[in-house]
């Protein structure tokens, strides 16, 4: 049925850049259809947010909403960045706290969707009662929710242990052997509530939803796509990758850029691999090192950005002097740039110079990656979705994986080095190199993303009403 009016939909997203960016891209298209979009979040990551273009500005409402104090969680935190990972369960509690003043907005306003992921388990029996409909919209791929399988599966608690993670499900229908490693799901569960656990969160979420979206397309992950609509019995609607587009020309004049740029022109087509393990991931100081003594044993070109975080094992400064090992830079000085705190990821990934990129297989990172055809070095971030990625990609001989202990985790500076290189230089590799670059037909298609995001607004548009019954 094609509802002529416009739409008033509810952006709502978990509190994690990761999360918060591609709710940002998806409000954007709606809003160019001509739809009323209310992005809702807390003050600290709304203001964190780029400027909207001119155009767009009377489309899209930003609606804050303060973040509930909570025991546990440090004042004036609003984001996973912010945090530990054994923080993170806090910042779910103070999250579920928005339910309230979330209620309030919703009954005040005419909205016809809500568009969330798979945090607010609550919002189904908030939002169902006022006939408003839910999108579940999943950040990640097709082979992460179909690891973890139906709501019936989610909410039964078939998998208790920590080991049932480790194996493919039984429900997978085609050929697999995509799992994740024991470290990963030890590493993962210190983010989860013990009063309302990720897979009861997931569970409820789709039950309660009238379709679900996510960030992938039947050209990379066609049995996933399939089997989903399956075990979810409702219907997948994939928006796409959403590539990122580079930045306009009017602001290339970044200082940063402009030597990072200078040092890339000096290098050969493909020869420096680029190395960033997200905004997220918390390694110990002695797989820091590892990491470190592993790149420069490579003895190729390379930029490695470093963040502040906290690292595991005690220091919750995070400093980048601890983080390095003492003398690296000074070592690595005639064919290695370390960067500190941010960097411009996808002008650097678009450089021509650069040919790997060393990543912790977040699913965003893993997209700006093959947008430009880069092989990938695949050292997982061993939380959420970046073991599965890692597994995924390693398969499809699109990247080359780390190998690293089951158990702990750990692993040596020369496999980091040989795997590198394998990646970069080696004959071996070459096969490697051609499948990453010819990913760009897929994740560097605009056009392609453009059909997505056309079939899902369609979707929602010609979706029965729920908030307005007339015909």
């Amino acid at each position: 049925m094609d509802r002529k009016e416009k739409l008033h939909i509810v952006m709502f997203p978990w509190l994690a850049y990761g999360h918060i960016m591609p709710f940002l891209e998806v409000s954007k298209f709606l809003g160019q259809k001509g739809h009323q979009i209310s992005y809702i979040s807390t003050p600290k990551n709304i203001s964190r947010l780029p400027q909207l273009p001119p155009h767009l500005s009377s489309n899209i409402s930003f609606v804050e909403l303060p973040l509930p104090p909570i025991h546990g969680l440090p004042p004036g935190v609003e984001s996973t960045s912010e945090i530990p990972i054994n923080k993170v369960p806090y910042l779910k509690k103070a999250y579920d706290k928005l339910q309230a003043p979330l209620t309030e907005f919703i009954k005040a306003s005419h909205v016809n969707w809500i568009i969330h992921d798979a945090v607010p388990h609550w919002l189904p029996q908030v939002a169902t009662p006022l006939g408003i409909n839910l999108v579940a919209y999943s950040i990640f791929n097709a082979t992460l929710l179909t690891f973890w399988g139906p709501p019936s599966a989610l909410l039964g608690g078939l998998r208790s242990r920590p080991e049932s993670f480790t194996v493919v499900p039984d429900w997978i229908d085609y050929p697999c052997n995509i799992a994740y490693k024991l470290h990963e799901v030890l590493n993962h569960q210190q983010c989860v509530d013990e009063d309302v656990s990720d897979t009861q969160r997931g569970g409820l979420v789709i039950q309660g939803c009238q379709f679900v979206t996510l960030r992938s397309c039947s050209e990379f992950e066609p049995d996933q796509i399939r089997l989903l609509t399956k075990l979810y019995q409702k219907p997948i609607v994939p928006l796409g990758l959403l590539p990122p587009s580079l930045p306009s020309n009017d602001d290339k004049r970044d200082e940063k850029w402009e030597a990072i740029k200078a040092w890339l022109d000096s290098k050969g087509e493909k020869s420096v691999f680029y190395v960033a393990l997200g905004s997220e991931v918390n390694l110990s100081k002695e797989f820091m090192h590892q990491l470190a003594f592993g790149i420069e044993k490579s003895k190729l070109p390379f930029i490695w950005v470093v963040r502040d975080r906290p690292l595991v094992d005690g220091d919750q400064t995070g400093h980048q002097d601890m983080i390095i090992p003492p003398g690296f830079e000074e070592r690595v000085s005639d064919r290695g740039l370390v960067l500190k705190g941010w960097a411009p990821q996808l002008r650097i990934l678009a450089h021509a110079s650069v040919g790997g990129f060393l990543t912790h297989c977040g699913w965003s990172s893993i997209i700006e990656g093959l947008r430009f055809g880069r092989a990938l070095i695949l050292f997982s971030g061993a939380s959420s979705d970046q073991g599965l990625n890692a597994r995924l990609l390693h398969g499809k001989k699109i990247g080359l994986e780390i190998e690293r202990n089951e158990v702990d985790g750990s692993f040596t500076s020369d496999l980091v080095a040989k795997t590198i290189r394998q990646v970069m230089m080696e004959p071996e590799g070459e096969p490697l190199r051609a499948n990453a670059w010819a990913m760009r037909d897929i994740f560097g298609n605009e056009e392609l993303s453009n059909k997505y995001l056309d079939g899902f607004v369609r979707f929602i548009e010609e979706f029965a009403p729920s908030t307005d019954q007339e015909v």
